[in-house]
């Protein structure tokens, strides 16, 4: 197995008090609760924690996209990952943007010429993560979510052609024209950046992915674990649908994870940094979170089963560990419970988020050493 330390960067100093005057922490919170000065300190004690996880032994480090969110301090991830790639030069470890929001863009050459920049400068050690961008993102753009997989597919496309194509072509799509895409530079990778896909189990996304066309690794974030092994299935079912067997490469799983020597200690340190993020940041109205067209509706009714009382109701650290939304215990209660879900999916990238919610820096480094000391060695064979 793999293992990526993952990291949304959250202003974990909000007054949860003022902010649930309002419909959503995410849109609509005014950005006056922001301190700059508490930002910028917050913004080097994360990078901090990712390159100490880099150091740990961690395969890799990713980080994400969000926008006019304060669960996200992240609305230009290719900046955090070239501070990343500098403090990481050297090393071997990955550095994953999962994921970059592709619909929402209006240029995607911009983004192919800035992952081909990132792949150049970290010595060809950059995973590219495309994700359509959580419904929230298309109220901050006011991109229509009916386009979201057309433009999504469309960008994709331009991207990775441009990455592989040595003389410039024009393109004409139904949201994207242009007459000369010439990407300079080159990405160092042949014949580009891997490609990871995040999903939260949309049915579309899943086949997309899976097709042989490009087979790309399927990230199950922030779903429960019965979830995480019934869609690894219709991955690999898909895949059989197509003439070819997925192996557990193709396979991902990103939750919330916190270690402590014991189980007890483990569940009182995580417990209220861990409420917090389902409680408070998840605070996020159904028609900000599925505006109409964004999915189809077996994929929606699937996903608002999966997110039940998740932002609407008042969930304890036993009930999100019960669910399976989160893996909290000591060294060996989570190894196991990784091995248990690894047993039933082969799957073989496992994406920690070794910060959550509120939880401080000390705790956050103590858990992923942990971790990295004695998780990591009792399930690396898998």
């Amino acid at each position: 197995m793999n293992f990526h330390a993952f990291h949304l960067m959250p202003y974990r100093h909000l007054d949860f008090d003022e902010a649930n005057k309002y419909p959503s922490y995410w849109v609509v919170l005014p950005n006056k609760f922001y301190d700059p000065k508490k930002g910028s300190k917050l913004y080097q004690e994360y990078i901090d924690q990712l390159v100490f996880a880099a150091k740990c032994g961690f395969d890799g480090i990713c980080v994400n996209e969000h926008h006019q969110a304060a669960y996200s301090m992240m609305p230009a991830p290719n900046l955090i990952a070239m501070s990343l790639i500098e403090r990481t030069r050297g090393m071997k470890n990955t550095i994953a943007v999962l994921g970059r929001a592709l619909p929402i863009v209006n240029n995607p050459v911009t983004i192919a010429e800035e992952f081909a920049m990132l792949d150049n400068l970290s010595d060809g050690r950059l995973i590219a993560g495309f994700v359509r961008g959580i419904g929230c993102e298309y109220h901050s753009s006011t991109i229509n979510p009916i386009y979201s997989h057309d433009r999504f597919h469309e960008a994709h496309d331009i991207i990775t052609r441009a990455w592989t194509s040595t003389e410039p072509f024009n393109y004409e799509g139904e949201h994207y024209n242009f007459n000369y895409v010439n990407c300079w530079p080159r990405p160092m990778q042949e014949p580009h950046p891997r490609i990871w896909i995040p999903t939260q189990g949309s049915t579309e996304t899943v086949d997309w992915a899976a097709d042989p066309k490009r087979k790309y690794p399927m990230i199950m974030a922030f779903s429960p674990a019965d979830a995480v092994v019934r869609f690894h299935e219709v991955y690999k079912q898909r895949a059989r649908d197509f003439g070819y067997e997925a192996t557990g490469d193709q396979l991902g799983w990103s939750t919330p994870l916190y270690v402590g020597e014991t189980d007890e200690i483990a569940r009182r340190e995580a417990a209220p940094h861990i409420e917090s993020l389902f409680n408070n940041f998840f605070h996020i109205p159904f028609e900000f979170l599925f505006p109409p067209g964004y999915t189809g509706i077996e994929s929606l009714q699937r996903m608002m089963s999966f997110r039940k009382g998740i932002g609407t109701s008042k969930l304890l650290l036993e009930d999100l560990f019960n669910r399976g939304n989160c893996i909290v215990g000591s060294p060996e209660t989570v190894a196991n419970k990784i091995a248990e879900v690894q047993s039933k999916t082969g799957f073989k990238i496992m994406i920690p988020m070794i910060q959550f919610g509120t939880l401080p820096d000390e705790l956050v480094k103590k858990s992923t050493q942990l971790f990295a000391e004695e998780v990591i060695p009792k399930i690396r064979h898998l």
